[in-house]
């Protein structure tokens, strides 16, 4: 069986082909500047990269260009060998708690939410509505981000304001990148033992901490919105609210452009003043700079806080697991983290830390709590979602 993933942003289609048999990937690619003079596509086929210019007026352009490339490259005979595409979808709201079948009501439902998240629903619906008109007899599913965060009880999702906002709007914590908690966990489950007290610190440019009781999710960092919880890239993570209107009337800034900044502007790039990607943090870090120093100890503190928390929401934990491209690939943070808990008796083992990108334990076998890098792999686990339901 074959099943494709897809990943559609506003000008950009991402993809990966799996052989469902062997769980393994075959293809995979992305289709930038959709839409945009510039447009090109890469593709990473048995170990080779492939790199062209092309002309991508929509998406519809870019899914039969995709489809043209799998034929004349002999991935496929023919689009019939294409049993079934999963679609991630950031937002799924309160609607949906696993991945569905998407039918004409889920594009509804899809579009409805996408007053909750603007930047990203609209395009997963372009990728959508161009495979369904392309490939009208394939099966589809939606992948929620949101999904997996709908087992939290109501004590933890609600925030503590009016309660009407909730009930005439739907404020409230959603959470986000729940396809790849969930693979932590089947991971982790598949790997070491089920039903484990697992807390799942998912930490790329967008960094959330979960945990995990029983395989379900009991809390999460991000809330509304992506914007909230520890700190990342370009997102400050949480501030005091008080600030925005403070900040609004001093710059003469409007909601918009003030939450652009917060989105954008702010975390490790705020900080730092030059850059939001962790090595060059790292770097900065090695060479003494004031910035990079203080944007480093925020960063791990704010991950810390959430660790903590969620290590008595859980009444301790059993497993402490880094993914993501920092969690998996930042020695010096993951090292930084697991040194400020070792008060929980949390212990370190330096020479197994000196990894990246490779399931492994990283902790001492007196440490209170296990620690173990586990690589994510949402795009098998949307194939995985798709496979399963379509069979």
């Amino acid at each position: 069986m074959k099943v494709m993933s897809i990943n559609a942003g506003s000008s950009t289609l991402k993809f990966c082909l799996f052989n469902m048999n062997s769980k393994e990937e075959i293809i995979s690619g992305n289709f930038e500047r959709i839409g945009i003079e510039g447009a090109f596509y890469t593709l990473k086929y048995k170990g080779e990269k492939i790199k062209e210019e092309c002309a991508l007026n929509d998406h519809k352009d870019a899914v039969k260009l995709l489809l043209d490339r799998l034929i004349s490259l002999e991935v496929i005979e023919n689009l019939e060998e294409i049993d079934g595409i999963g679609h991630r979808v950031v937002h799924g709201g309160d609607k949906y708690s696993g991945s569905v079948i998407i039918t004409d009501k889920v594009i509804e439902d899809i579009t409805e939410c996408s007053e909750l998240a603007p930047l990203h629903n609209p395009a997963h619906l372009l990728g959508i509505n161009a495979i369904r008109e392309v490939l009208p007899k394939v099966p589809m599913i939606a992948v929620f981000d949101t999904a997996f965060h709908q087992t939290m009880e109501k004590e933890r999702f609600l925030y503590p304001v009016p309660y009407s906002w909730y009930t005439d709007y739907s404020v409230r914590k959603y959470g986000f990148h729940g396809t790849s908690h969930r693979y932590i966990a089947l991971t982790v489950a598949d790997k070491i033992e089920k039903d484990l007290k697992i807390i799942s610190c998912h930490i790329g440019s967008g960094a959330s901490i979960c945990a995990i009781k029983n395989g379900k999710s009991i809390d999460t960092s991000m809330g509304f919105t992506p914007l909230a919880g520890v700190m990342m890239g370009t997102r400050c993570g949480d501030i005091d609210p008080s600030i925005i209107p403070f900040v609004m009337e001093k710059e003469g800034k409007s909601a918009g452009e003030i939450l652009d900044d917060l989105n954008k502007k702010s975390g490790l790039y705020g900080v730092s003043q030059f850059s939001s990607d962790s090595r060059d943090i790292e770097d900065g870090f090695k060479e003494g700079k004031e910035q990079c120093i203080l944007a480093q100890g925020m960063f791990v503190n704010a991950i810390v806080k959430y660790i903590s928390q969620y290590y008595v929401e859980l009444g301790g934990a059993d497993i402490i697991t880094f993914t993501a491209g920092m969690g998996e690939r930042s020695i010096q943070t993951r090292r930084e983290v697991i040194e400020k808990l070792a008060c929980l008796g949390i212990k370190l083992d330096l020479e197994a830390n000196n990894v990246k990108a490779e399931f492994k334990k990283i902790s001492t076998n007196d440490s209170s709590v296990d620690v173990y890098i586990v690589p994510t792999n949402e795009e098998l686990m949307i194939a995985m979602d798709t496979e399963e339901i379509i069979k």
